[in-house]
This record gives C-alpha cells, sequence and structure tokens, in this order.
C-alpha cells in the first residue's frame, strides 16, 4: 500500500515542477489540496534535502536542479555533462554565443547543461528546460540520427505544430532536411522556435552511431546568419567529436 505522504511529496514536487517561478506555501496547499501544515512540512524538509529552494526577496517555493543532476545520463561511469564541460566552453569561447548540451527525453529536447555567451546581449535558455525536439537544432540533431525505426515511433500519431513561420511541420519536409543534415553532420534552426533566433548543432555519438546527445549553440539572426550554418556547423561537429572521445577514454 503506498505511504499517503511521500505521495503527497511527490505531488508536491510535481505541482512546482509545472511552476517555475515559484509559489507560496499558502499557494502550493490551495492548487493540490493538501492541509496547509503538511505542506508547509513537506517544502521545509524538500528545501532542508536540497531538492528545493525559498527565496529571499518573496519567499517562494520552487524545485531546484537536483532532481535533475541526479538523472543526469552517465555512458559507462563517466558523467555525460563533466565530459562536455570543456567542449561547450570552448565553443562558446569561439563563437560569444550560448553553447547548450542537450538530451532527449519523453520525447523533447531537454537541457542539461549551458554555457552563457559573452555578448552584452545572450540568446539562453534554462537547464531543465524542455522544447519540441523537431522545432530547434539539438532536437532535430538527435531526430537525424536516430535509426528510422526509432524515428517513425516518435512521429506515429504525433501533431507537429507551428511555431513561427519557418518552422516545419510537415513531416516530409522534416524527414528531407533530416536526411540532408546526416550528410553535413550538423543541423540547424532556422528561427523555427522562436522568432529571430538561429541556432546550429551536431550530435554526440556513441560508440555504434546512436545519438547520446547534441550539442548547440543559438543567437540572434544579425550574429548567426544563414551564410555562417557551415562554418559554425562545422564548428559545434568539431565539439560534439570532443565530447565523444572524453567519453571513450
Amino acid at each position: 500500500m503506498p505511504s499517503p505522504t511521500a505521495a503527497k511529496t511527490l505531488a508536491l514536487i510535481d505541482l512546482l515542477a509545472k511552476h517555475p517561478a515559484g509559489l507560496s506555501s499558502a499557494e502550493a496547499a490551495r492548487k493540490s489540496g493538501i492541509t496547509g501544515n503538511l505542506v508547509f512540512r513537506i517544502l521545509k524538509t524538500l528545501v532542508e534535502m536540497g531538492f528545493a529552494t525559498q527565496r529571499e526577496d518573496n519567499k517562494l517555493y520552487a524545485l531546484s536542479n537536483r532532481l535533475l543532476d541526479l538523472s543526469r545520463p552517465k555512458v559507462g561511469d563517466r558523467s555525460l555533462v563533466l565530459c562536455a564541460h570543456e567542449a561547450l566552453r570552448s565553443l562558446r569561447d569561439d563563437t560569444g554565443e550560448t553553447a547548450q548540451l542537450t538530451i532527449e527525453s519523453g520525447g523533447k529536447a531537454l537541457v542539461l547543461e549551458q554555457v552563457q555567451g559573452s555578448h552584452a546581449l545572450q540568446v539562453c535558455g534554462q537547464v531543465g528546460m524542455r522544447i519540441p525536439l523537431y522545432s530547434c537544432a539539438p532536437g532535430k540533431a538527435i531526430l537525424a540520427w536516430w535509426n528510422e525505426e526509432r524515428r517513425a515511433e516518435w512521429f506515429r500519431g504525433r501533431a507537429l505544430k507551428s511555431f513561427t513561420a519557418t518552422t516545419l511541420s510537415n513531416r516530409k519536409d522534416l524527414e528531407r532536411e533530416l536526411a540532408e543534415s546526416r550528410l553535413k553532420g550538423f543541423t540547424v534552426d532556422r528561427a523555427e522556435g522562436i522568432e529571430g533566433i538561429h541556432c546550429v548543432a551536431a550530435p554526440v555519438l556513441d560508440e555504434y552511431g546512436n545519438p547520446i546527445a547534441a550539442i548547440t549553440m543559438m543567437a540572434p539572426i544579425n550574429r548567426l546568419p544563414t551564410d555562417l550554418f557551415d562554418k559554425l556547423g562545422t564548428r559545434c561537429k568539431q565539439a560534439a567529436a570532443s565530447i565523444e572521445q572524453q567519453l571513450r577514454l
């Protein structure tokens, strides 16, 4: 028989995950239907154990990155994030732009790690953020390097929504671009998820050629025009190869 307190703790964790800006104890009690005293005790315990934080200014509770840290993937006994750290920093230093390490999780692209760029105006995401696979360069890098069976399974019953005028929301068009990307070794995002933002990415592959993750850089269109896609796509390929080498040491 499941523990009622454990179930309520998990319900509060799920609730906080849906409110990244944070909730007060009273708001969490109202939204969850759990008694205020129990909510307060659970939230305090989550903070003490590092699974949540409480802001000083408004006292709102929010999840920390500890759950994500616990679930971060490893290849063998090597941490993917640690193996990617140097490559991410090098990509950022070479381009001045934000670099990210992304994996597939629940059918979406999940930002696993990020190194913020050095320009005054930056395009940044958030570690733990989930993005549709088909509307961002790193997601397309994972889709492109999946085998046909896994890709077909992902497409099955899935509606492709248009987020901008350039989103590839037609499966045939998307499949065509994924095939072209495999030949080039990298993928691009022509403002397909967010207006005014371009991205390039390359897959990080295991020893059998399956995608473990993708490394990407992103920038405003004026700093990453389409005529730089080949140059920076090649740079992402180099960064991905560096991560692969670290994973196999």
